[in-house]
């Protein structure tokens, strides 16, 4: 038994970070098997029931219920069904610019391709869901998207990764303490917001960045923010009240003296020096 269905490049061309390519589901025959094969797509496959074998370069994995694989474009890999058991999988094609750093949040990538997850019926039921928005209408494509986003915060709330690295949770909290500060930075926010949205005290953030960054989060807000204010003194006429308000100081006396600390010169002075013509 199959079921699946594809959509082209053109269909879902709006959606650039991340976007279904195909899905489907199968019960296998015994030693059922695909490849060896490249694949231009990230595929997410997991097994609802019975088991095989996942083999990419010299890697073999034997597989069952409750666990899942993933397939990176161009990469050869090969499966096959158990001979007496053969599994059933469900299955997710995607693409788009942030489909692997969705991944990597995960914890998925070439070097840590297997996963489990509690979650079958629920990630079964998506894809149901999306098989019967498989005829293209402008809606059926946004609600495709929006099932697509689904299925990751599914995975995201119960995936297992068997092998997992405390080296790539370190480096995802940094990237997403980043990430934070770079869309946060005009608030007046505190080191400890950072820490409490990625979930880890702000001792541990404090460790992560001077081991990593080799500077501290408050110095590493710091020196965004200023870096942000000097940029705008070099290209707008906004006032130094308003500098200081868009880079998240509330007092504008406050925000030239952390400047002037920082580049040796005050917002005014700075801005004689280098205003673009």
């Amino acid at each position: 038994m199959k079921d699946f269905f594809s959509m082209t490049q053109s269909e879902n061309r709006k959606f650039s970070d991340l976007y279904l390519c195909f899905c489907g589901h199968e019960a296998c025959r015994p030693l059922h098997s695909f490849g060896p094969a490249v694949r231009p797509n990230y595929i997410l496959h997991y097994i609802l029931k019975g088991k095989g074998r996942y083999v990419i370069g010299s890697e073999e994995y034997c597989l069952g219920a409750g666990q899942g694989f993933l397939i990176e474009p161009e990469v050869q890999t090969f499966y096959e069904a158990d001979k007496e058991d053969p599994w059933a999988y469900l299955w997710i094609g995607f693409s788009g610019e942030k489909a692997g750093e969705y991944l990597r949040d995960l914890g998925l990538s070439g070097e840590q391709p297997v996963y489990q997850c509690t979650c079958g019926e629920e990630l079964e039921r998506i894809i149901f869901s999306m098989l019967e928005k498989c005829n293209y209408t402008a809606a059926n494509e946004y609600l495709l998207v929006g099932l697509l986003y689904q299925f990751f915060a599914v995975l995201a709330e119960h995936i297992q990764i068997e092998a997992d690295k405390k080296g790539d949770h370190d480096n995802l909290y940094i990237r997403k303490a980043v990430e934070y500060i770079q869309n946060h930075y005009f608030y007046p926010m505190q080191v400890k917001e950072i820490a409490d949205y990625i979930g880890i005290n702000r001792s541990y953030l404090y460790t992560l960045f001077k081991n990593n960054l080799k500077v501290s989060p408050k110095d590493y807000l710091t020196n965004f923010r200023i870096t942000r204010a000097a940029q705008l003194l070099e290209i707008t006429e906004l006032s130094i009240e308003s500098i200081a308000m868009s880079c998240g100081y509330v007092d504008a006396l406050g925000f030239s003296k952390v400047f002037k600390a920082k580049m040796g010169v005050t917002p005014s002075g700075y801005r004689k020096q280098n205003k673009r013509k």
